[in-house]
């Protein structure tokens, strides 16, 4: 996280002296997001892209320091999921637990143009770029249980809530957004971008999975449907219950990601002194 506070700190430095050695355009943008969002964890067999993908969207707004650097504000909106049943592994197939989770995340950054850019302008009408920020965003696991879906924070599947379990996890974190993309210019006043981006998170438990099977006597204290919920294991021995208590549930040493790529369509708003070239 320092990493990443240097960069961003370097390269708005950059473009603070850049904009005091020259005049240059300052735009305003609103747009929109249209695309997909995913999660990587514990319950996420396929990895990026994968049959886990799900629809997203949002709203972005940028202003465009000078050609080679941008301040954005995103809010996206996307679902998550992770589904045990669809991975090739036998050990997680017999685990059987899954989720979904709807994500919504306010996110400021700052994008890097390798190239200069300018929306309407035919000398510099596209560019790759990096972006980094910082973000914070909301999320709510869930489960489905006989066509019903149980929210499963407020159950502490792994014990949360109890004196054994300790502190539940909270719902609204911080994440770091960084990736890349390609900006287009359309036409005089819009600009087309394809974006993939990752976020890194500080909390193991968007999918509900991090630790270890708990006693179901332990979280019984948060209710039948707890119990139930904890472990959904497909091993029919009616011993391995008590034989499960203590071992793995998830890989609590890593956070969990997700993602948001797809497509940014957004328009100028306003234009104020045009760039000076020194070359």
């Amino acid at each position: 996280m320092k990493k990443i506070a240097i960069i961003l700190s370097g390269i708005f430095l950059w473009g603070t002296v850049s904009a005091q050695k020259e005049k240059v355009l300052r735009v305003h943008e609103i747009g929109v997001f249209i695309g997909c969002s995913y999660y990587i964890g514990d319950l996420n067999p396929s990895g990026h892209f994968g049959s886990l993908t799900q629809p997203a969207g949002g709203v972005i707004y940028r202003y465009n320091l000078n050609p080679r650097f941008t301040f954005k504000g995103n809010l996206f909106f996307g679902n998550i999921q992770g589904d045990d049943a669809k991975s090739n592994s036998v050990s997680q197939q017999e685990r059987n637990l899954s989720f979904k989770s709807y994500v919504r995340e306010l996110a400021i950054e700052a994008e890097f143009n390798f190239m200069e850019y300018k929306t309407g302008s035919n000398k510099h009408p596209f560019t790759p770029y990096i972006f980094a920020g910082i973000a914070g965003f909301m999320f709510d696991p869930m489960a489905q249980y006989h066509n019903n879906w149980y929210e499963l924070e407020p159950l502490g599947t792994e014990g949360q809530g109890t004196k054994q379990g300790g502190k539940k996890y909270k719902l609204t974190q911080i994440s770091i957004p960084f990736g890349i993309g390609m900006k287009f210019s359309m036409a005089k006043r819009i600009c087309l971008s394809l974006e993939w981006g990752m976020r890194k998170t500080f909390t193991p438990y968007l999918d509900d999975v991090s630790g270890t099977y708990v006693a179901p006597s332990v979280i019984a204290h948060n209710g039948p449907m707890a119990v139930t919920l904890a472990n959904r294991s497909l091993v029919k021995d009616p011993n391995a219950g008590n034989a499960m208590i203590g071992s793995e549930r998830g890989n609590g040493g890593m956070d969990d990601w997700y993602s948001f790529a797809g497509v940014m369509l957004s328009f100028n708003l306003k234009q104020r002194d045009k760039p000076c070239y020194s070359y």
